[in-house]
């Protein structure tokens, strides 16, 4: 595995935290509600230090991110900001902006990207969501790169229905349509829901063909769920064949819950494709909490092993996130370790480790939510 990657995996992992909190005060009614988190990033690649601040007032939200990585004089320099501003406009409407800016050497930050949403919750349930992603060109102004369109409508008390559309750049210096993809989702009994997903793509002569056909299923049965997805794509001639498919199984009992994702595939690194479907990954999260509040979630990851595809799965990763609470906030850590090169389990090296506190416990006691498939 590239440690790289894995670099990253964790990275984008650890900063769900923080997008977990971010959502967390208005969902338990607190109007106004501030808090701050460091996280200190190490591993044999970089170090960083990120800062982020929560404030809410009122309808509005301001989530703030900076990012330093530390120079060759070992100080931290600034990196990258982050800006998110949330506006309740109304009851039914929420417009959200985030803007993305980069640091020069002198510290100097230069706007990158700009990422503008609205919701707006129609009665009955039905929803329209529209977002605009925006780069600076040459001159500094900026040009409006991508617009993603999505409605959802109710069609039955059981069914819904969700179309989106993707606008990209045309050779017209405009926008046109990328990508459709149509869902619908249907509750059954005891829990049980169904849905497909169907991906449309443009074949340049003013037709849309299916690119992927996605089919999950979902069923409960007392505090266990179980989810089965299916992917299909379109061969040479058009006909779809399954290629993928993965199956989740979440278990909880009190104080701690199971979660294991198998995926299939009929592509094996390192064999020879025979048209079937074989197990090629395993993420298996087990998370607990202690009596004292202390939640420990652990990650393994297995990947077939290209040098001996037939040998079968072997833990290429292994992720331990602990989160302790105290009276002025909390604090967390993450630790990856990752086989090395000779792929023995014993010699497994510590790759990075992040460690983050806040003054805020909601900023940071949560539990990470298992990875939905293995990297």
């Amino acid at each position: 595995m590239d440690m790289s990657r894995v670099l990253l995996l964790a990275i984008v992992i650890f900063s769900s935290l923080a997008l977990w909190a971010q959502t967390s005060d208005s969902e338990t009614g607190d109007g106004n509600k501030s808090w701050t988190a460091t996280t200190n990033s190490q591993s044999d690649a970089d170090s960083t230090r990120t800062t982020e601040s929560h404030t809410q007032s009122g309808n509005r939200t301001v989530d703030s991110q900076s990012t330093q990585h530390r120079g060759p004089d070992g100080s931290f320099q600034p990196y990258q900001d982050i800006e998110k501003e949330t506006v309740q406009v109304d009851a039914t409407t929420v417009r959200t902006i985030t803007r993305a800016f980069d640091r020069d050497a002198n510290g100097g930050k230069t706007l990158v990207q700009v990422i503008e949403e609205e919701r707006h919750t129609l009665p009955g349930g039905d929803s329209t969501v529209t977002s605009a992603i925006s780069n600076p060109d040459a001159n500094g102004n900026l040009q409006l790169v991508k617009r993603q369109i999505e409605e959802t409508k109710k069609t039955s008390p059981n069914v819904e229905e969700t179309k989106t559309t993707i606008l990209l750049p045309n050779l017209n210096g405009g926008l046109a349509p990328a990508v459709k993809t149509q869902e619908r989702r249907e509750q059954g009994a005891n829990g049980t829901v169904q849905s497909q997903k169907t991906t449309l793509l443009p074949d340049g002569a003013g037709n849309w063909q299916v690119g992927e056909v996605r089919q999950s299923t979902t069923a409960l049965e007392g505090t266990n769920r179980s989810t089965q997805e299916r992917v299909s794509l379109p061969d040479s001639e058009g006909k779809l064949g399954l290629v993928s498919s993965t199956v989740t199984q979440t278990a909880s009992t009190p104080g701690e819950a199971r979660n294991t994702v198998d995926t299939y595939s009929v592509d094996v690194a390192g064999a020879v494709p025979d048209g079937s479907l074989h197990l090629v990954g395993r993420a298996t999260t087990v998370q607990s909490t202690s009596a004292t509040g202390q939640q420990t979630t652990e990650q393994q990851v297995q990947q077939v092993n290209p040098g001996d595809p037939a040998a079968g799965l072997r833990v290429t990763t292994v992720t331990v996130d602990m989160v302790r609470p105290g009276a002025s906030g909390a604090q967390a850590t993450r630790t990856v370790q990752a086989r090395d090169a000779n792929g023995t389990y014993d010699s497994f090296g510590v790759i990075s480790v992040d460690t983050k506190k806040s003054d805020n416990i909601h900023a940071i006691q949560v539990q990470i939510a298992p990875s939905d498939k293995p990297k």
